[in-house]
């Protein structure tokens, strides 16, 4: 079983008081580490409108690199824009993934519109950004990832990472919608894609990672780390009917690959899990794992998947 010490929570929006496109939620970090500091990307959202809709944004925060507790900075606009009237983003960017392609950062985000039937439907985009990562222009209007004949929806939560024979991106496809009590709720599971230039792929076609608590279970977050021995991916997984609470909502799972095709999973080591009070004694979930100067870190959402931000825990170990 791995070992996390809790270093707490991080970052919160709701400390943010002149940003009003940044009023809750800092959701799904992801780091890109620099000379200095860290830049960790998050997602988050104004108050709802008058219809209770509204439109997801990303961020960063920027925290000082001897000292994760300290935050530098906080971006003063969103990355990325809107999509136009009828694309695929044009109601949000949630989550985002970057990492570095030379001196140009590229990033994947997941675009989301809404639908009739079901609150949303949700594609995977490609921006770059040539100013070290505060701001990211779009490759294109249209989507890099999108659904096909066995991902039928709900192209998500994308994890970038380059190894030497090329881009693997980590994302989770809809599986179903089922009903709860009336109420739409998508069941995804974790999936992965190979690209030997980061726009046109080839998807595995197939769940890296298999159920635990039925066939209604819901799998997202699927970040991997590549240690010595084996890919160590972390991810989080819920039920899929009455998961807004401690019971039922999202915990941290864990499995381990060697060929990052087949996967082991055993949640018993992935070793983070609730507090006994405070902002992440409900649920945790969406853990990005990244190393940092010899030093394993992850950061994590706590209650209503990081409504009241992320927080951050340090590896005892290391991963092999």
């Amino acid at each position: 079983m791995y070992r996390w010490h809790k270093l707490g929570r991080i970052f919160n929006p709701q400390d943010i008081a002149d940003r009003p496109w940044l009023k809750e939620f800092a959701q799904a970090p992801a780091t890109l580490v620099l000379e200095d500091r860290v830049r960790v990307y998050f997602s988050c959202r104004p108050l709802a409108d008058a219809n209770g809709q509204y439109a997801s944004r990303s961020a960063w925060v920027d925290l000082d690199r001897r000292d994760l507790t300290r935050i530098i900075g906080v971006a003063e606009q969103p990355i990325l824009p809107l999509g136009d009237t009828g694309t695929f983003d044009e109601f949000g960017t949630y989550p985002v993934s970057v990492a570095c392609d030379g001196r140009r950062i590229i990033a994947y985000y997941a675009g989301w519109t809404r639908c009739q039937s079901v609150p949303f439907n949700t594609a995977i985009g490609l921006a770059y950004s040539d100013d070290g990562g505060r701001s990211f222009a779009k490759a294109g209007p249209g989507p890099v990832l999108s659904y096909s004949l066995d991902e039928p929806f709900v192209l998500s939560g994308p994890k970038i990472r380059r190894w030497e024979k090329g881009w693997h991106l980590f994302y989770i496809a809809g599986r179903k919608w089922i009903l709860d009590g009336g109420r739409p709720e998508p069941i995804y599971r974790i999936r992965s894609a190979t690209s030997a230039d980061g726009i046109t792929w080839a998807k595995a076609g197939r769940d890296l990672i298999a159920t635990r608590i039925g066939d209604d279970e819901a799998q997202a977050s699927p970040d991997v780390f590549r240690g010595s021995d084996y890919f160590h991916m972390f991810f989080c997984y819920r039920h899929g009917t009455d998961y807004r609470n401690q019971t039922r909502g999202y915990r941290i799972g864990y499995a381990y690959s060697k060929d990052l095709l087949h996967w082991t999973r055993e949640d018993e080591r992935a070793g983070l899990d609730l507090s006994a009070g405070g902002w992440d004694s409900e649920t945790v979930s969406y853990p990005h794992v990244f190393e940092l100067d010899g030093c394993v870190y992850m950061f994590y959402l706590g209650n209503q998947v990081g409504r009241w931000g992320f927080g951050l825990a340090r590896l005892d170990g290391a991963l092999d």
